[in-house]
């Protein structure tokens, strides 16, 4: 077996030290975003995601990326901007507004943070959308946001996940709904671990043997591409390297690593990839090969080929976007503490709603659709 360690390791020595200054800054920031994230989903989440949608699917998905899309936002301006965490991308410049499938390996917990860095430069930050397990659905407040967002909840076995998935997949077909599917084939995140146990299984069955990312499970990407494949614009194939550690969610928040992200972007014309089950399993298996050998080189040589495709954020963009946001929770907070008891009302319905269908996986269909079945 080839050794699976590499220089991006978690045991490695903090990039920056964890001082009382840094703490309080990342504590403030988080309290910025749960209470935002909380007025948002309550005010303009329930109204553009559950109201509108009586109405109009299209138009529900429009507003809902807007309001999210500000929200979102936020996370850059803290990696970027606060946190200064310089995010480095490398390979193709991808057009704006397409929409894509977006496969990517999966280092560490945050790595789909950081694909919000490059949706935000292209113009698509309110409506990515993730396969992430289950358990995350869970999670207080930010799990409401993922069931507003269409995030497609999995138990990571395909007999029970395949009949959600396809049914999540098959709302997502018209293509004037702005949309970044993206998907994780690995099926987790990456530990030395994994990795021994991943190459155990490939030797086993003549398949590649990787050290940098996990061997692909195939069924799902083979899923997205059955059913979207008329309505999508390309497959984007999105590497992700760090220096000189992997960050964990709380390193993010409190600005300690890492000191460097590096996002390198391929984009794969939907011809480009097989029809039959069989081939688009080669494929994937063929593209994180060459995925592991760009990890390699990534490690040695401290970046990616063809740096520079995306500039730095705006400062004053991300300025004003963040003081929006905390305007309007403000105003929102201050009717709900001091207005009438309807403004109390309306958020404890709100509320109950949102946890029933977040718990359930439901969400409303348009009214006229009804009507007409």
């Amino acid at each position: 077996m080839e050794d699976c360690k590499h220089l991006s390791s978690n045991e490695g020595k903090r990039h920056r030290d964890l001082t009382p200054l840094r703490v309080c800054s990342g504590l403030m920031c988080l309290l910025v975003l749960l209470s935002t994230a909380f007025v948002m989903l309550v005010y303009f989440g329930f109204m553009s995601a559950v109201m509108l949608r009586l109405f109009s699917t299209h138009y529900s998905r429009k507003a809902t990326s807007f309001f999210f899309g500000a929200w979102l936002a936020l996370w850059p301006f803290l990696f970027e901007k606060i946190n200064k965490t310089k995010v480095v991308f490398s390979g193709e410049t991808v057009p704006a507004r397409e929409r894509v499938l977006l496969i990517a390996n999966h280092r560490t917990e945050v790595d789909w943070m950081y694909l919000w860095d490059l949706a935000l430069r292209k113009g698509c930050l309110g409506c990515i959308k993730y396969i992430l397990k289950s358990t995350l659905m869970k999670l207080p407040v930010f799990g409401w946001g993922f069931n507003i967002l269409e995030f497609i909840p999995v138990e990571r076995k395909w007999e029970a996940d395949e009949s959600v998935v396809r049914q999540m997949l098959s709302t997502f077909k018209d293509p004037q709904d702005p949309l970044w599917l993206a998907l994780f084939p690995e099926g987790t995140d990456f530990t030395d671990q994994k990795c021994i146990r991943s190459q155990k299984y490939a030797a086993e069955r003549g398949l590649p043997i990787l050290k940098n990312v996990l061997l692909p499970k195939t069924k799902g990407f083979c899923a997205c591409l059955e059913e979207l494949r008329g309505s999508l614009d390309a497959v984007y194939d999105v590497t992700i390297g760090y220096q000189h550690r992997c960050p964990s969610f709380l390193d993010n928040v409190f600005g300690v690593d890492p000191s460097e992200v590096h996002i390198h972007v391929r984009r794969v014309p939907l011809d480009a990839i097989p029809t039959s089950k069989d081939k688009i399993s080669s494929w994937l298996m063929d593209t994180f090969r060459l995925k592991d050998q760009l990890l390699s080189n990534f490690y040695i040589q401290g970046h990616f080929p063809y740096q520079g495709t995306e500039g730095d954020l705006s400062t004053m963009k991300c300025l004003v976007n963040t003081v929006a946001v905390i305007g309007l929770t403000s105003i929102c907070t201050f009717f709900t503490f001091f207005s009438s008891i309807w403004f109390k009302m309306y958020v404890s319905l709100a509320c109950a709603y949102l946890a029933t269908a977040t718990y359930f996986n439901i969400r409303p269909l348009p009214i006229v659709g009804l009507l007409k079945a």
